[in-house]
């Protein structure tokens, strides 16, 4: 079977060679014939063809193609329709397809309007009974289809593989329809696909041209340019370059300060000389393939200077002069002189840890100000309005795990829509937190180097509570007080009071770790909106029209004995035939009556079943009582003004303000019961 690679990829090239094929459907209304079930609506009525209808209107959101509409035309069509399955099955064998909603260009729409194209007969209704074997057929796509009836019917298209009709002989008043178990495939996509395998066979390149090539190495193009190295890189070799990734210049630029914002503020003499020694220092004098990697030092092109390969599971991790190992992203880049492997750190040398030690200190507050990933710790800092700021651009000594912006981004997400940036902490308890997330991040009294962190260390925090340094291959991480770890993205960034480690987690004291489980819970409103047998009540709720359903949403804490939708229904049959449905609340005087009878399903507080267990009644918000009964087996049971026991069928469903337990019958008030005549 031919196998379906990089097919997306594939799309573009195939849209200027493959025959559009598309039909305006017949306007003289003279010559069109009802029809109840032609062959479009026939697979718009079977379930098992829905992909394939799917398909068919995504391929007529191209202006020159009408698919449905010549198929809900004359005829006579034949058409072999594949399944569901059949659809999923190709979309899973395609890279960059998930779904039919991925053929997402006027492109892939054209695509995919030819795979259906090979699929239709033009011409005549050609029954089970018709079919040869060897018979080939001509289709809408202009390629040819062949019958094979041995052990049955199969259709041959220009795959191995054959599709087999398993439903026969669908008749539709313009034509006939065979239900198939796989997508057919032309040889103008296969011939496509073996073009684009033929296009990857290309000349290698030097290892500078791979650079050039590479856009996510456009920074390591510039500084080879601005260092006057790509003479030297692009000669005989062989050579390995560890090649530094855009980000990881960025982050060496971060940690240079504000006068390196770019390659351009390299412009000294000094500077030129420190730039090249630093790039020589990503050079190895041999060909180092990913299999050659092996414990130990290895010389650079940088002379008397050397980089230590470093087991590190099941790989290796690259040692410079600094204490940072840069990780190795990408392997055995082949050029014709070399070859390359990505890491994402820029190597130091010696001369660049001094020339960065030579950089004027700064306290921990200006280096943050200064580092933009760190920018929303500073918004943070500010926000909280603890005099944080102040502090931590006093003597100290601290040392401060920095989160960075990616890293607040993911709390704003767990925290969920109603935290969608640092604004959004704006209540004094919501403050507290941010100030309590932000101390928790602080130790006061001692600058901690790495070097001076140990696996195991519990170290107390200007929160008060601890956090846990682990160690191992992968380097050093943060354990808070969710278990989560936090990396240790950038370590040992001193300040001149004390040091910074930038972090790739917010750490979460305990107070946070609360916060944090409560907001994913949902809302009363939530938990009936998502249950199906408590659709009526959140009808009852919007018909009411009290704002019942912001105040159960947003307030609380509640009880609430919600009644299923069985029991919305014996109470409209009680009621009579003047309420078929809770639409025919549609007076202000019997929406006052469905508010009533919803508030009397409601408790101010969280009442749990063990609470409910020391009492005899609650009173609701509509004012009247509810009697409490736990029998012996367990189970509750409540009783209301109309003297018939209520039975919990499902108790403490908790959610975020308060607690629902599903009762199997409406509630009534005595008020209610009057008003109603009941």
């Amino acid at each position: 079977m031919k196998h379906f690679v990089n097919f997306k990829s594939t799309l573009l090239l195939l849209a200027v060679t493959l025959f559009a094929f598309s039909c305006d459907p017949n306007d003289d209304d003279d010559q069109m014939r009802e029809m109840d079930d032609n062959i479009v609506v026939t697979a718009q009525n079977t379930e098992a063809l829905s992909n394939l209808v799917a398909a068919l209107s995504t391929a007529d959101e191209n202006e020159d193609s009408d698919l449905i509409a010549t198929l809900s035309g004359d005829g006579p069509f034949t058409v072999f329709a594949p399944t569901n399955e059949a659809f999923t099955a190709l979309l899973n064998s395609l890279d960059g397809f998930d779904t039919l909603e991925d053929f997402d260009t006027p492109e892939e729409r054209a695509i995919l309007a030819t795979i259906l194209q090979y699929h239709v007969i033009a011409g005549a209704a050609a029954a089970s009974t018709d079919l040869s074997e060897g018979q080939e057929l001509t289709t809408v796509q202009g390629e040819i289809l062949t019958v094979s009836l041995e052990g049955g019917v199969f259709i041959n298209d220009a795959t191995d593989v054959d599709a087999e009709v398993v439903i026969p002989d669908v008749t539709a008043s313009n034509g006939i329809v065979h239900v198939i178990d796989k997508v057919l495939v032309p040889q103008a996509i296969l011939d496509a696909l073996a073009g684009e395998e033929d296009d990857m066979e290309e000349d290698s390149k030097n290892l500078v041209e791979i650079v050039v090539e590479t856009e996510a190495l456009s920074v390591l193009e510039a500084a080879v340019i601005k260092a006057d190295l790509a003479g030297t890189l692009s000669g005989d070799g062989p050579f390995t370059v560890f090649a530094p990734t855009d980000d990881a210049f960025l982050a060496l630029l971060d940690i240079l300060g504000d006068d390196y914002n770019s390659l351009d503020d390299f412009d000294t003499e000094a500077e030129l000389a420190l730039l090249t020694d630093i790039l020589l220092y990503h050079v190895i004098p041999a060909q180092v393939l990913e299999a050659d990697l092996a414990e130990g030092s290895v010389g650079t092109a940088l002379a008397d200077n050397s980089l230590e390969i470093i087991a590190s599971g099941d790989t290796f991790v690259i040692g410079d002069a600094s204490d940072v190992n840069a990780n190795i992203t990408g392997t055995d880049i082949l050029a014709s002189n070399g070859v390359a492997h990505t890491i994402d750190k820029v190597l130091l040398p010696q001369a660049a840890i001094d020339f960065v030690a030579s950089l004027q200190a700064k306290n921990i507050v200006q280096i943050a100000q200064e580092t933009d990933d760190l920018s929303i710790l500073v918004d943070a800092l500010i926000a909280a309005d603890a005099g944080l700021v102040e502090t931590l651009s006093g003597d100290g000594p601290f040392t401060v795990f920095a989160p960075t912006n990616e890293a607040f981004v993911a709390l704003l997400d767990a925290l969920g829509d109603d935290y969608n940036s640092l604004d959004d902490f704006d209540t004094d308890e919501e403050i507290d937190l941010l100030v309590a997330i932000l101390t928790y991040h602080v130790v006061s009294g001692t600058a901690a180097f790495s070097t001076d962190l140990s696996d195991g260390q519990m170290i107390p925090t200007v929160n008060g509570g601890d956090v846990t340094v682990r160690i191992n291959s992968n380097g050093v991480a943060i354990e808070d007080a969710s278990g989560g770890r936090a990396h240790v993205d950038i370590a040992d960034v001193e300040a001149s009071n004390g040091v910074v480690h930038v972090i790739d987690k917010v750490l979460l004291p305990q107070e946070a770790v609360d916060f944090l489980a409560m907001m994913q819970m949902k809302t009363i409103v939530d938990i009936a909106t998502e249950t199906d047998d408590l659709s009526l009540l959140v009808d009852a709720l919007v018909q009411a029209d009290a704002g019942l359903v912001e105040t159960l949403d947003e307030g609380g804490p509640f009880t609430v004995f919600a009644p299923t939708n069985a029991a919305f229904a014996e109470l409209l049959d009680i009621l009579g035939p003047d309420y078929s449905s809770l639409a025919d609340f549609d007076t202000q005087a019997e929406k006052d009556l469905l508010v009533k009878v919803l508030l009397y399903h409601v408790v101010s507080g969280a009442s749990f079943k063990a609470d409910l267990s020391s009492v005899s009644s609650v009173t609701t918000l509509q004012g009247e009582n509810i009697g409490v009964n736990i029998r012996s087996n367990g189970v509750i049971n409540l009783e209301d003004f109309s003297n018939d026991h209520t039975q919990v069928t499902t108790e403490d469903v908790e959610a975020r303000n308060g607690v629902v337990h599903i009762v199997n019958k409406v509630l009534l008030p005595q008020e209610v019961i009057t008003a109603l005549g009941l």
